[in-house]
């Protein structure tokens, strides 16, 4: 039974998570299971996985819902890349069920910071607005996706701090059509991965509608404030690339105190 504590906290944290999908389309299910574990209580690691996929493919689809109005997705090149993430994400997810994986997560936690650097060195790319899928870059939207998916699947994450900068990477389009595409991906990788949990009883349901409504309510502020930091150049990519660091060193100790 969800108790009133837990139920605040668990707002609390979803809005924080929501804020972080709307802001920059990642980082929120990174922050999902570090709050459900040592903020809201929750005693097992693998419920605290399947109840944060369940939520942040639920943010996740309500910040979808705002960049789509806003015309600031590419369904094309966003569907072709969640189509091969599915699968490395049901593969990542059952395998994750089973491995413990502690020590993965410290060379998770290097990849993250070097992704982050890759995207302050090109804070100032605009890219092109205009991208569509094509022959060239359909096999990278599906092998990168593949392999976003399986490391979302087995670390439990939404993987959009490896979805953002892989779409960049494979069809140039600028950072906020990319944050706004990352969703579509965001948003099917946590329902792969919460359904194969849910298989084995490992989500908390009640816990996970209270996360949802704080997340929808962060979401809204999250896109808000993405479209005004667009504005500027560079601005929404150094606010991504600084939360990668973040997150990074987070995990890098995290991980080192449990080794």
């Amino acid at each position: 039974m969800l108790s009133l504590t837990q139920g605040a906290l668990g707002l609390a944290s979803g809005s924080l998570v929501g804020f972080s999908l709307g802001l920059v389309g990642g980082g929120g299910s990174i922050l999902a299971v570090p709050l459900l574990v040592y903020l809201v209580g929750v005693s097992n690691p693998h419920v605290a996985i399947g109840t944060s996929a369940i939520a942040v493919a639920a943010n996740a689809g309500s910040n979808l819902a705002n960049y789509a109005r806003a015309g600031n997705v590419k369904w094309r090149c966003a569907s072709v890349f969640a189509l091969g993430g599915v699968a490395g994400a049901f593969l990542g997810s059952t395998l994750g069920k089973i491995v413990e994986g502690q020590k993965l997560l410290v060379l998770f936690a290097v990849v993250v910071m070097v992704v982050g650097a890759l995207m302050l060195k090109g804070r100032s790319g605009v890219g092109d607005s205009s991208v569509r899928l094509n022959r060239e870059n359909l096999p990278k939207l599906l092998a990168s996706g593949l392999a976003a998916g399986a490391l979302s699947g087995f670390f439990g994450i939404g993987g959009g701090f490896l979805i953002v900068p892989a779409l960049i990477v494979a069809t140039g389009m600028p950072i906020l059509y990319a944050v706004g595409s990352s969703l579509v991906a965001v948003t099917a990788f946590g329902l792969t991965t919460a359904a194969n949990y849910a298989l084995s009883g490992l989500v908390d349901w009640s816990l996970a509608a209270v996360f949802i409504c704080g997340g929808v309510l962060g979401g809204l502020l999250g896109a808000r404030s993405a479209k005004s930091l667009a504005g500027r150049k560079g601005a929404l990519n150094t606010v991504f690339a600084a939360l990668i660091f973040a997150v990074a060193i987070y995990m890098l100790v995290r991980s080192l105190d449990l080794m």
